[in-house]
């Protein structure tokens, strides 16, 4: 007899335990059926578990994608990235326009019967522009004024091939933007002005318009520089006399992108294509005049048609240029937008007499400053005169026609006087000018 009264821990052995195999489910004290629930309850078991740890582990309930989309940055895909650009673009092309500038030569040529009804004179240029905003029957149009130069009749063609007749609102070929008016019929698309200090180096923009009469372009590309500085020569004379600060971007901006649209993924206006680098193994390089820049230069050419900036009323060349032994056949003035040209004449006569004007005196040691090739207006009036060498403004040294055309129009107002101190015949001088706004007539 066991020390217990229980059979569980009975030394005596059941007689009917020799008739199933060691190790039988009947001798594990199982009895048939057993094994079947056991695998059943294990199986469910499993699976539970493996449930929880999916869970636990990030499964989160998702399905798993076959393969995920590669992210740029910001976590966006590329499949949401070409949707944006996608909206965007139908969001502002119908506001971008093709400028056709039929000059004066275009519209003799075309008057002579030179040119079939419908065919363009081969010396007509095209850009493109934008339409940011409409007033009753009138709708308006941002382009560069290089696109209507010498224009004689300027058409803006719509979206869906419409061409309307355009006139000049304005132009100001300093910040090279004009403003352009035309019937608002038909026109139901005003784009919408961003922010141009707000973009960033790497973001994505679109540029569109009309490049090599290819209307209705697109391209793309991202922001390289958001303040690049380049110089620019607004006579196309080869000599620098003013520097523009532009957005440069790779967006591909061909010949006729000028005046057209670059814009953002949001689908608003940031810049106006205007130049591009186009030498020889230079790709990439576009340029556009920061939106928020334009919208004052904008404001002044639809309120009063030009920009009014200080006059001081002189023709001068770079005393380097001078120096460095370059002819003066194209002079700049710097500060009338239109410029002079030298037109190779004699400046005066003596007794019918051709006579050549004397050289300048240069003081041994002055290398930098600005020879007066002619003096109007105010200048004229405090006593300047042609040949005077100036070298400062107040107390600014002035180096090159552009140093003095940045110093006029960034420092000075309309009203204020200006101490200009100069050379003449080798002695140093100083007068007072008090500088003024341009008459139409000095245009």
């Amino acid at each position: 007899m066991g020390l217990f009264d229980d059979d569980f821990y009975s030394t005596r052995v059941r007689r009917r335990s020799r008739y199933w195999p060691r190790g039988s489910s009947r001798a594990l004290g199982l009895r048939p059926g057993s094994t079947l629930r056991i695998a059943l309850i294990s199986s469910l078991t499993s699976s539970v578990l493996v449930a929880a740890l999916f869970l636990l582990w990030g499964g989160g309930g998702r399905s798993p994608e076959p393969e995920s989309m590669p992210a740029i940055a910001g976590g966006q895909s590329y499949v949401e990235t070409s949707e944006r650009i996608i909206s965007a673009s139908e969001k502002v092309r119908p506001a971008v326009v093709s400028i056709i500038n039929l000059t004066t030569q275009a519209l003799e040529l075309q008057e002579a019967g030179d040119f079939e009804e419908g065919e363009l004179p081969y010396n007509t240029s095209m850009g493109s522009g934008v339409i940011f905003k409409k007033q009753g029957d009138k709708a308006y149009i941002i382009t560069n004024a290089h696109v209507i130069q010498d224009a004689g009749e300027i058409q803006a063609v719509l979206v869906g091939g419409e061409r309307k007749k355009a006139t000049i609102v304005g132009k100001d070929i300093i910040t090279d933007l004009a403003v352009l008016e035309v019937g608002s019929d038909g026109i139901n698309t005003v784009v919408e002005l961003g922010h141009s200090d707000k973009l960033r180096v790497g973001e994505m923009v679109i540029a569109i318009g009309n490049p090599l009469g290819f209307g209705d372009s697109l391209t793309q590309g991202i922001v390289s520089s958001t303040k690049r500085i380049i110089p620019v020569s607004i006579n196309q004379d080869g000599n620098y006399d003013w520097e523009q600060e532009v957005i440069q971007t790779d967006a591909a901006i061909n010949q006729g992108n000028s005046g057209g649209a670059l814009v953002d993924l949001n689908g608003k206006l940031v810049g106006i294509n205007s130049m591009k680098v186009a030498d020889r193994g230079v790709e990439g390089i576009g340029f556009a005049i920061p939106i928020d820049q334009a919208v004052p230069v904008l404001n002044a050419l639809m309120e009063k048609g030009k920009v009014s900036r200080p006059y001081l009323g002189v023709y001068t060349m770079s005393l380097g240029y001078y120096l460095d032994g370059i002819e003066m056949n194209g002079l700049d003035d710097p500060d009338e937008e239109e410029g002079s040209e030298d037109t190779g004449e004699p400046r005066e006569e003596t007794d019918g007499e051709a006579f050549e004007p004397a050289e300048p005196v240069v003081p041994k040691g002055v290398t930098k400053g600005v020879i007066v090739l002619e003096a109007v207006g105010p200048s004229l009036d405090a006593g300047l005169k042609f040949n005077d060498i100036i070298i400062a403004l107040d107390s600014t040294a002035i180096g090159s026609t552009l140093d003095l055309r940045k110093y006029l129009y960034h420092s000075k107002k309309i009203g204020d006087s200006l101490k200009v101190t100069y050379y003449r015949d080798g002695k140093k001088h100083t007068l007072d000018v008090k500088l003024t706004e341009k008459a139409d007539a000095q245009e």
